[in-house]
C-alpha cells in the first residue's frame, strides 16, 4: 500500500514537471521540511483542518522522494517500527 502511494506521488509530480531535471536529495528534503513548517504554523494557529492537510503534504513529499529513488518505504517503516519496540523507555536520554 505505502509503496503504491510512493509510486503514485512520484508519477503525479513527474507528470506535473517536477522531475523534468534530476533533483538533488537535499532539495527534496528541504521541500519536506517546508511542509513540516507549514504544519507547525497551522497548529500554532489552531487550524486543525489545515494542519491535517499540511501533514498530508509531508507524506506526499516523502512518498515522492521514495518513489523517485526506488526506496522500499513500506519495508523500511515495518523494520523501524519493529526495532522501536525493542528500545528502552524514553531512549536517548533527551527531554524531547
Amino acid at each position: 500500500m505505502i509503496n503504491n502511494l510512493c509510486k503514485e506521488a512520484y508519477l503525479t509530480a513527474k507528470s506535473k514537471g517536477w522531475h523534468d531535471e534530476e533533483r538533488e536529495t537535499g532539495t527534496l528534503l528541504a521541500l519536506i521540511h517546508s511542509e513540516v513548517s507549514e504544519a507547525l504554523e497551522a497548529d500554532r494557529k489552531g487550524d486543525q483542518e489545515h494542519f491535517a492537510e499540511e501533514l498530508s503534504d509531508v507524506c506526499i513529499r516523502v512518498f515522492d522522494l521514495c518513489g523517485s529513488r526506488g526506496i522500499d518505504l513500506e519495508t523500511a517503516i515495518s523494520r523501524k517500527m519493529e526495532y522501536n519496540k525493542t528500545r528502552p523507555y524514553k531512549h536517548g536520554g533527551k527531554a524531547y
